[in-house]
């Protein structure tokens, strides 16, 4: 704030002098004060452009080469300073980047920002941190560079920025830029010496054949010359044009479809804690894609398990209890059930399986770790028939499961019920007739076979996302414009759609054309009747469902 440095504060002098209106005359009140301008630490101090091959002065002044070179050859002075400069005397700094092509200092790994203290080593020309060279060469008395382990002597020290001396990179202290000094080659000094170089001929009309006689050249060879000329003027470096152009606005970064609403914190983080790189931008945390799946579900999966005994045909609720639904379907497709027999069964109760070990102490889920239960209010084992899983403790699902012979409605919140049988009744009624022994293990074996899945909305989704992203890829613009709207953006609370269908006009002009013709509103209200006719296959009494109707998936 005060004296072009960082503090956030101004003291009493500059508030009366220089800032404040409390001037009384003195070398304070003639001193005029000019707009403070920084230049960027990664930006070459004639160009005003960021660098690639940079060099800098004795004095921390940093350029780039490409531009300094043809500057010296002709005059011979610093741009910045006006003093004598040569070429010799130019030191090549070695500037280290991270993975986010971050300027970074390669000892603390710290990123550079405008408030950094940035040195340069002049026998290596290496870049570091102040606070890597205070800690590890000056107190610690190594004066080694930390790289190549090169000696040097504290006067070999460059400041190139110092976020608490900023004259140094004030471009209204810049002696090229106050003399108005610029480089311009041979070709376009021959070009300025045309009398029409500031001339727009194309504007002139008429006039330009004028302008042709008095130059002597032929109409078409000048309309030649002007397109030789705009060319010669877009090559033209400008001080201002150009430092307006060093602030490119960066482009939007594509948000990934698994991000969340909520950002990653480092930006907070950055600004409460010195320990971490300063960040300015928040990102957007990304979600598990496996959990951001899971919320995107909305159908159900059918699958069959083929016993020695029959089949039995489930309903898989991957709509209810997704992680659960996936954990089966996927060890399904593994053939991880396969051969694997019912080891417990206890009569007016249930009847569990799952495990490969035929103890019941063993089986694991699909990422080898147990997960979560998933628990709703809708669903309560309050029926014969369902498919629940078994478990070792709270959130200790495996791959065990059963299925239940009666209600059993204290297992609600405790165990995940993510199915139901909708064919095989009179399967799961040969199970329950099969005896057991005092550990309630089947004296008949009880073995499934094989485990097929019909539907499986997870795969489904994959492939409409893998779609999604190439679509995405080819032709972004088209995959926005194409989205197709959900039904929560074409209608209000109450039902009505907010877009209107294009096949449809509206009549008239002028006022006109806002009001529905007679024959629209005519045709509308004979629909409303023809709907209000009661149908007779409404009136028909429909048969309750039994919980059965999938009887057999040979149609699937």
């Amino acid at each position: 704030m005060g004296k072009g440095t960082d503090k956030m504060y101004i003291t009493h002098s500059e508030w009366s002098g220089e800032f404040g209106g409390m001037q009384f005359g003195g070398v304070q009140a003639r001193k005029q004060t000019e707009a403070f301008k920084k230049l960027p630490f990664y930006c070459c101090s004639l160009s005003l452009q960021p660098f690639e091959f940079p060099y800098c002065t004795p004095e921390g002044i940093i350029f780039d080469m490409t531009n300094i070179y043809a500057y010296i050859k002709k005059f011979g002075t610093n741009p910045v300073t006006g003093e004598k400069l040569e070429l010799r005397s130019l030191i090549k700094l070695n500037f280290y980047k991270n993975t986010d092509d971050e300027y970074h200092c390669p000892a603390t790994f710290k990123v550079f920002s405008d408030h950094t203290h940035i040195v340069a080593i002049k026998t290596t020309g290496n870049v570091y941190s102040w606070e890597a060279i205070d800690r590890l060469n000056i107190k610690a008395k190594s004066w080694k560079d930390l790289i190549t382990d090169e000696p040097f002597t504290r006067k070999d020290i460059i400041t190139i920025q110092d976020p608490h001396n900023l004259e140094a990179r004030n471009l209204s202290n810049f002696y090229y830029l106050k003399n108005n000094i610029k480089l311009i080659d041979e070709e376009e000094e021959k070009a300025r010496s045309d009398p029409l170089y500031d001339i727009n001929v194309v504007a002139t009309g008429s006039a330009g054949k004028i302008l042709a006689q008095i130059t002597g050249q032929p109409e078409q060879s000048l309309e030649t010359q002007i397109v030789n000329k705009e060319e010669n003027k877009s090559l033209e470096t400008s001080p201002r044009s150009q430092m307006s152009t060093a602030f490119v606005k960066a482009k939007p970064k594509k948000v990934p479809y698994n991000a969340a609403h909520y950002s990653t914190g480092r930006a907070a983080a950055s600004l409460t804690s010195t320990a971490m790189t300063p960040v300015t931008e928040n990102d957007h945390a990304l979600l598990d894609e496996e959990e951001f799946m899971f919320k995107e579900i909305k159908e159900k999966g059918y699958a069959r398990i083929v016993t020695n005994m029959g089949n039995l045909n489930v309903e898989l609720f991957c709509d209810k209890s997704p992680r659960t639904c996936f954990n089966f379907i996927m060890l399904a497709k593994q053939g991880y059930y396969t051969n694997v027999i019912f080891h417990r069964k206890i009569k007016n109760f249930m009847i569990q399986g799952g495990d490969p070990t035929g103890t019941g102490k063993g089986g694991k889920s699909y990422w080898g770790k147990d997960f979560i239960g998933e628990f709703k209010s809708n669903l309560s084992h309050n029926e014969r028939g369902l498919l629940s899983m078994a478990n070792q403790g709270k959130n200790k699902n495996s791959s065990q499961f059963f299925f239940t012979f009666r209600p059993c409605t204290h297992l609600d919140n405790k165990h995940t019920i993510f199915g139901k049988i909708v064919g095989g009744k009179e399967v799961l009624d040969k199970m329950e007739s099969v005896s057991t022994d005092e550990t309630d293990r089947p004296l008949q074996e009880i073995k499934i076979t094989s485990l097929l899945v019909f539907v499986d909305p997870f795969d489904q989704y994959q492939k409409k996302l893998q779609k999604k992203i190439a679509r995405e890829k080819a032709d972004p613009v088209k995959a926005i414009t194409l989205q197709p709207k959900s039904e929560k953006d074409t209608t209000t609370w109450f039902g009505r759609t907010l877009i209107q269908d294009p096949k449809t006009k509206l009549e008239g002009e002028g006022i006109g054309k806002y009001l529905q013709s007679p024959s629209a509103s005519k045709k509308r209200n004979a629909d409303v009747e023809i709907n209000d006719i009661p149908s007779n296959e409404s009136t028909k009494k429909k048969a309750k469902p039994t919980g059965y109707d999938f009887s057999d998936f040979s149609n699937w």
